[in-house]
């Protein structure tokens, strides 16, 4: 996309009649433009309440997607490294990356070469190794001892030679692991650059026709406290600081949410239930990216589990990604699409004094998470998908939100494209995230191995072939992960949005039926 200044004029006047609701489908394209071309980039958290709303109100099934051509984004491999290191750091450099991470380019790449010289010695004493057997029983069978006896020493001269080899290519493969392990995943073209959440990308805005409106407002746990639903001295004489005690109808409303969502996602959307294990070993979190950049942030058991390191889930994106580690699936089983409801646990260590009131930002909250796993070419098209199947979370409980596209400077580590959704909380009359939606491409795939072998059609004719010939060689498959959504931080969202002049909350009509029919949460009598 150009960035002269007719386009720059052109791309503002559409986001102008987009933002007044005039032209959704021009603010979905502008959404997909690149970096350079954004006339929303620049609309802050702390510039919310002055935002002008989209006015489109779009019911479930009028949702068009915008249609989707797959980037080019290479992977991020040792080879790559060490054949075009500029790729990668031209990546890191937009990703406002440490120094330290540039200048391990250098070094990843003299280890490759490294690598690469080794391992074709080794190949090559091996080999030595493999043309010297025969002639030893040839000559024993000719009673030629002296020459046996020479050859044995040339063969004992090769093996001790190739196990010292093997041993240097085992530590140089470790640190060449261990550097490229810290790298983050490249960026899609589209990622927009900035520095920090501030230069994210506005895609679109919705607020429902006939339903809540951004105004602002009372904070949560004012009004969880009012309803005797949040016991925050109970949570605080059980364990401290950033946990909670939900009690009745909002403790029944937060489950309510969570039910709908997997309801919502299994019976509308596709996706396989699965009821996952909240303990996982260290390899799990290596493969899905949270290790070893980011051990602080999680909590980690003092003891082993089944003799491993073992540590409670950040999400369940890490167990529902790792269920196929080190497999080769068909193309025919792919997309797979699953979905969890697990509570997530966080120590939020770069988080001190920051969200330290009420439900935002707790050491455990409940998330249900979706996780898809495509192959290759589909994956641009399964972002797309997943992160509509969370808007649609927002859009059924008709609370106002937002979508934005991450800029270089605050996407995820694992992600090379990533879209936020924000929804309208009218106590702190700000924009927070309720779900994050990324398209890893093969960053994760590789890292825990999965693959998958693409289909024998005449479109793979050209395909490499496996050793074997028995088809095309087993490829890296794509992984994309949401929430779908954070159940604590919607429970705050519909406490906000829906709270009434009488301090009663009105239940979200989809909900009704998993509270029983109730339509209101009233303060209690007593209270």
């Amino acid at each position: 996309v150009s960035k002269n200044g007719a386009a720059r004029r052109s791309c503002r006047r559409h986001a102008a009649r987009a933002r007044e609701g005039m032209c959704l489908t021009a603010m979905l394209l502008l959404g997909l433009a690149h970096a350079g071309t954004s006339a929303a980039r620049g609309l802050t958290r702390a510039h919310a309440p002055r935002l002008a709303f989209a006015r489109a109100a779009l019911s479930l099934s009028t949702v068009q997607q915008p249609s989707v051509l797959q980037q080019p984004v290479p992977s991020l491999d040792a080879k790559l490294v060490g054949e075009s290191p500029e790729i990668v750091a031209e990546s890191l450099r937009r990703r406002r990356a440490p120094a330290e991470q540039l200048a391990a380019l250098a070094t990843i790449g003299e280890l490759q070469r490294r690598y690469a010289a080794l391992a074709f010695e080794i190949s090559s004493t091996l080999g030595v190794r493999k043309a010297l057997s025969p002639k030893i029983g040839l000559l024993l069978k000719e009673g030629k001892e002296t020459e046996v006896a020479a050859l044995k020493e040339q063969v004992a001269a090769a093996s001790e030679r190739a196990k010292l080899l093997e041993d240097e290519l085992a530590t140089v493969e470790a640190a060449r692991a261990a550097l490229l392990d810290a790298l983050p995943n490249l960026l899609d073209p589209r990622v927009p650059d900035g520095a920090s959440d501030a230069d994210n990308e506005l895609v679109l805005q919705w607020e429902p026709e006939g339903g809540c409106k951004p105004t602002t407002g009372v904070w949560h746990d004012e009004i969880a406290t009012q309803l005797g639903g949040l016991d925050s001295e109970g949570a605080a004489k059980l364990i401290g600081a950033r946990f909670a005690v939900l009690r009745g109808p909002v403790a029944r409303l937060e489950r309510a949410l969570a039910n709908y969502f997997l309801d919502l996602h299994t019976s509308e959307h596709g996706y396989t239930e699965v009821a996952v294990p909240v303990i996982v070993g260290r390899a799990a979190l290596e493969g899905t990216g949270q290790l070893p950049k980011f051990e602080e942030d999680l909590f980690r058991l003092a003891g082993e589990v089944n003799g491993r390191d073992a540590f409670l889930i950040p999400t369940a994106e890490v167990p529902l990604t790792n269920l196929y580690a080190g497999e080769v699936l068909n193309e025919a089983q792919l997309p797979l699409a699953f979905v969890a409801l697990t509570p997530c646990f966080r120590a939020e260590a770069g988080s001190y004094g920051r969200d330290t009131r009420g439900l935002i930002r707790q050491h455990q909250f409940a998330k249900v998470e979706l996780v898809r796993i495509c192959a290759a070419d589909q994956s641009d098209a399964e972002h797309e998908r997943l992160t509509q199947h969370a808007e649609n979370c927002l859009r059924a409980l008709k609370l106002p939100y937002r979508k934005l596209r991450l800029c270089a400077g605050d996407i995820g580590f694992s992600a090379r494209h990533c879209y936020d959704l924000e929804v309208w909380l009218p106590g702190q009359g700000a924009w927070r995230e309720i779900s994050s939606c990324s398209n890893c491409g093969d960053f994760q795939a590789r890292r825990m191995s999965l693959r998958y072998r693409p289909s024998a059609t005449p479109a793979a004719d050209g395909a490499a072939k496996s050793k074997k010939g028995s088809g095309p060689k087993p490829v890296l498959c794509h992984t994309l992960n949401g929430s779908g959504l954070a159940v604590g931080r919607t429970l705050v969202a519909v406490l906000e949005n829906y709270l009434q002049p009488d301090g009663s909350v009105t239940v979200p009509d989809v909900l009704r039926p998993y509270m029983g029919g109730l339509e209101t949460i009233a303060p209690p009598a007593s209270v």
